[in-house]
């Protein structure tokens, strides 16, 4: 069973190749294999014609009469010269369309793979290395690309030119072709071991090849945490031991291939000497030929005979010189199947988010244009519509969560936060904190209880709309390269410049963008490298504003501004949160001390809740980590 499972694996990513090919593009394959088989048509044609130049030029050798000679050769010599240019045209067009179609098909996939990344569950690249899934986009790509432009036409040419070359060769001698097919049983024996091995070891290299990407990746991301800690050694000791693996699966690939060429040559030239010598004692003694025409054995079948031996043995060393390339096409089209087959984020939602306006006596009525109020639509079972205004009431009821089977995360979670409520999660790194906000975006779905959304359960609501409803900022901001106004427009894709301004100017950031070499056209790349981590903050922050929802997440927002900067960003701040529902995580306690409740988390469950006083009143965990008797930590 366990023999089989590789081979289905393989014929289900052939399979699914060749069917995507043929799907987009039939016309253009059919065309190729058209030219493919003209072209190899007319390589066996100058063997056929060999044979019958030889054995006129034999029999009028005595005779010396050329004149005569050459009225029978012409027309052959005539023949090769059109089946020359039929075949040099037939691969100039199959060469052509496959550059073509190869670079379309290469574009498709990594459109595919691409646009399918974006429906991907959070949870998923949670679980892979970033460089490990680009290289999903570089080498696996790649080896797409070899299959598809090279080692396919090639096998296609080359098993139709097998076919034409045997039966030319069962038509001239029977006996001389089964010498040859022994000589190929030894080939193939040869091909099956060496390639079975180079196989193997040729799939791990593509593995170990994503994972020293994917080491890469991060090591660049976090260069500077390598360098504060002077582990540059230990580094570069964990590079050595993945680049030696990378190192010993290639080489064990690369030795079983490099292998493999010289012994099937040598094979194929045994063979060659073998069919010369046996066609040679059939001509000398005038041993009875057996062929499909009946024919004896001339010297122009023998020389053509040979002729064909070569073409035939070196058709098998293309076939054995593209089994790498296939296998690593087949290692490579896992990996990318394996992305593409990956479920993606799943949505069950069907409450929308629409713009409306508020009639006289209170109906609500949807708008086509942006008002700036915005309400939920239903679609009810009977084909009513009712409308819920948006206004920020968030609840968690007896919420359970967590996110790998039997490690609970959360347990019976439960708040309310009134629409305009500021409310404030303290904890210890691992307390639940930000797990919490992301069950709100419903980047993860909870295990039980309810989570509501203006009384509406958060699992019917389409997962575009709900987030389209709240903005977060994160503790790690995320600038994209482009002017700090597009990266401000992110928030809204339609806002105007002036918006954008203003929500700069109320996130504090507008000073400082000033002062930039372009001001708001200033470019920013790498993460907005040429920034400081508060002016990266500070532009996060005028992302969300831009946005203007009614419900906010502001995840260690201003935890990496200065003190002085937290002063003039808190009274932006503040007015970006008036009137607006606000989660805030922070460590720093003097950023929630005005939150109209704060909940203290301890191990996924929410041990104390009440507002600064009340909480102070207590004496308890909140009132020690105030006083400093104990650390967050």
């Amino acid at each position: 069973m366990n023999n089989n499972q590789p081979n289905a694996k393989k014929d289900t990513v052939l399979k699914r190749l060749l069917g995507m090919l043929f799907r987009e593009y039939p016309i253009e394959l059919v065309s190729v294999v058209v030219c493919i088989l003209l072209s190899s048509i007319s390589t066996t044609v100058p063997a056929i014609v060999l044979r019958n130049v030889i054995d006129i030029i034999n029999k009028y050798v005595a005779s010396k009469d050329w004149t005569q000679a050459w009225k029978y050769i012409w027309p052959y010599v005539l023949m090769l010269v059109i089946t020359s240019i039929i075949g040099l045209v037939a691969v100039t067009t199959y060469t052509q369309i496959m550059a073509r179609v190869t670079q379309g098909f290469l574009y498709s996939l990594r459109k595919q793979m691409f646009d399918h990344m974006q429906n991907l569950p959070i949870r998923y690249f949670d679980k892979y290395r970033t460089g490990d899934i680009m290289s999903h986009y570089t080498n696996d790509v790649d080896t797409i690309r070899e299959l598809v432009s090279q080692s396919l036409p090639a096998l296609v040419r080359t098993f139709s030119l097998i076919i034409f070359i045997l039966v030319v060769m069962l038509r001239y001698s029977i006996w001389l072709t089964l010498t040859l097919m022994l000589g190929v049983v030894f080939m193939v024996l040869v091909i099956k071991k060496f390639g079975g091995g180079s196989a193997k070891f040729f799939v791990k290299q593509q593995k170990s090849l994503g994972k020293t990407e994917g080491f890469i990746q991060e090591m660049m991301n976090g260069q500077k945490v390598v360098k504060v800690f002077n582990h540059e050694d230990m580094v570069m000791d964990e590079f050595d031991k993945i680049n030696d693996q990378l190192a010993m699966d290639s080489y064990k690939a690369n030795t079983y291939a490099n292998v493999l060429m010289p012994v099937i040559q040598n094979i194929g030239n045994i063979t060659y000497v073998l069919v010369a010598v046996i066609g040679a004692l059939f001509i000398l003694f005038k041993i009875p030929n057996l062929s499909l025409t009946g024919e004896a054995l001339t010297i122009g079948i023998a020389v053509s005979f040979l002729n064909m031996t070569k073409q035939f043995t070196g058709s098998v060393s293309q076939v054995s010189q593209q089994i790498n390339l296939v296998v690593m096409a087949f290692a490579g089209g896992k990996r990318i199947f394996d992305l593409l087959d990956e479920p993606a984020e799943k949505d069950d939602g069907y409450v929308t988010l629409v713009n409306c306006s508020i009639g006289e006596n209170g109906e609500i009525k949807e708008e086509k244009e942006r008002t700036g109020k915005w309400a939920w639509k239903d679609i009810l079972g009977d084909g009513n519509i009712e409308y819920t205004l948006l206004q920020g009431d968030v609840r968690f009821l007896d919420v359970d969560f967590e996110y790998d089977e039997g490690k609970p995360i959360l347990h019976d979670i439960n708040l309310y936060a009134k629409p305009g409520q500021k409310i404030a999660f303290v904890g210890a790194t691992g307390a639940g904190k930000t797990t919490i906000t992301n069950l709100i975006n419903r980047f993860y779905d909870i295990k039980s209880g309810k989570i509501q959304y203006d009384h509406i359960n958060v699992n019917r609501i389409k997962k575009s709309d709900l987030r389209r409803s709240l903005a977060v900022v994160l503790q790690e901001t995320n600038l994209f390269t482009g002017t700090v106004m597009e990266n401000i427009r992110y928030g809204r894709l339609n806002a105007s410049d002036a918006e954008c301004i203003d929500a700069a100017k109320l996130a504090g950031a507008d000073s400082f963008i000033q002062r930039l070499p372009q001001g708001y056209d200033t470019m920013l790349s790498a993460n907005g490298g040429n920034l400081s981590q508060g002016q990266r903050q500070l532009i996060s922050i005028a992302r969300a504003a831009v946005c203007n929802p009614p419900v906010m997440i502001l995840d260690e927002a201003t935890s990496s501004i200065d003190t002085y900067t937290e002063q003039i960003v808190q009274e932006g701040m503040d007015k970006l949160m008036k009137g607006r529902t606000v989660f805030v995580i922070a460590h720093r306690l003097s950023t929630v001390m005005d939150a109209d409740v704060i909940m203290v988390l301890d191990h996924g469950k929410i041990i104390e809740r009440g507002n600064h006083d009340e909480l102070i009143s207590q004496k308890g965990v909140y009132y020690q980590l105030y006083t400093g008797a104990f650390e967050l930590e």
